[in-house]
């Protein structure tokens, strides 16, 4: 089937994913395909019927399966297969920077060393930045349903590897689970010059995303789609030009905004937000960073101007350096002259 105009346009536009998961990458095929290498029973009869499950109440009824699909993850090579396989997918939509996402307690928990897990995603990253020139950053996440010494275990583990780290994370069950319970994680964190960022105000309360700035004080939100319940903190936000990583499909799939067409991201930009695109979980929330975009770009009928808006705040939001930050965004205005030509 041809492309059509705006598919072109969004493929070439060059873009950044700061909000993604790698475990969330995890295409049915992939898992049975590890299951049979370690001799893993999956509770599903086929890719099909692992794909039928993918219809979720809530972000609980979403992480069951995650957590069950994380489990086939069991050497370096699966790791580094589960990265390849998502940067293939960046490759093809005109994805140039990626800010990962990665869960170290999801795997030392099944004995799964941090070394081996951590050394198969950061090598297919390097893999991919030399071969096609897509940059990274690594963010270890804490899952916030454990307790705040497990996270701070667990981030003690991360520091022999501070090199290969830009900064530390919170994701997992939100509800009943302020940020509040992690400062001071984050705090050290802090210390051994890691940033951060967490997510808040998609399942929790705007007054998450509130502590998220104050205790925890992060570069980014991610989701955040509920700080339009709290008008103080939408003009916070937008005169901080704290970013917002929000993932479209995401919201949808997990029942945090009805449908597409009324998700909020254009209310927010309108509002001198930060508002970025990202894909969360691809795997299970029905799309990857090409199709978040056009899923939001048809449902709300985003301009090109308004496209390009977002692209260029995906890289104004990273943690690149600001030298490459320029560099992009110079890329992408000469992209949208000649594209508009």
């Amino acid at each position: 089937m041809q492309e059509t105009r705006i598919e072109k346009f969004l493929r070439g536009l060059p873009k950044a994913e700061l909000h993604l998961h790698i475990e969330g990458t995890l295409e049915p095929e992939l898992a049975f395909e590890l299951a049979l290498k370690h001799g893993v029973r999956l509770p599903y009869a086929s890719v099909d019927e692992l794909r039928h499950a993918y219809q979720f109440a809530n972000l609980q009824d979403f992480l069951d399966i995650y957590y069950t699909g994380a489990d086939v993850l069991r050497d370096e090579e699966d790791f580094h297969a589960l990265t390849e396989a998502y940067l293939r997918k960046c490759r093809e939509q005109g994805v140039v920077h990626v800010e990962i996402f990665f869960d170290p307690q999801s795997h030392t928990a099944r004995g799964v060393a941090l070394a081996t897990a951590l050394g198969g995603i950061r090598r297919a990253l390097l893999e991919a930045e030399r071969r096609d020139g897509i940059t990274f950053r690594i963010i270890v996440c804490f899952l916030r349903h454990l307790s705040a010494d497990d996270a701070m275990r667990t981030l003690e583990e991360v520091l022999a590897f501070r090199d290969w780290v830009t900064a530390v994370g919170l994701d997992s069950s939100e509800a009943g689970h302020p940020p509040s319970k992690f400062a001071a994680v984050f705090d050290r964190a802090r210390r051994e010059g890691l940033l951060a960022v967490a997510h808040a105000g998609e399942e929790g309360p705007p007054a998450y995303i509130w502590e998220a700035l104050d205790l925890l004080h992060v570069q980014r939100i991610d989701h955040g789609v509920r700080c339009e319940e709290d008008p103080p903190l939408v003009l916070r936000l937008a005169r901080e030009r704290m970013p917002l990583t929000v993932c479209p499909l995401s919201n949808v799939k997990l029942n945090v905004i009805d449908r597409i067409e009324a998700h909020n991201l254009k209310r927010l930009l309108d509002q001198g937000l930060c508002v970025t695109v990202n894909s969360d979980d691809p795997s299970y929330f029905g799309g990857y960073l090409l199709e978040n975009y056009l899923a939001i770009q048809a449902a709300l009928d985003l301009t090109d101007a308004d496209l390009v808006g977002l692209a260029r705040n995906s890289f104004e939001a990273s943690f690149l350096t600001p030298a490459d930050k320029a560099r992009w965004l110079a890329a992408i205005d000469t992209y949208a002259l000649s594209a508009n030509a």
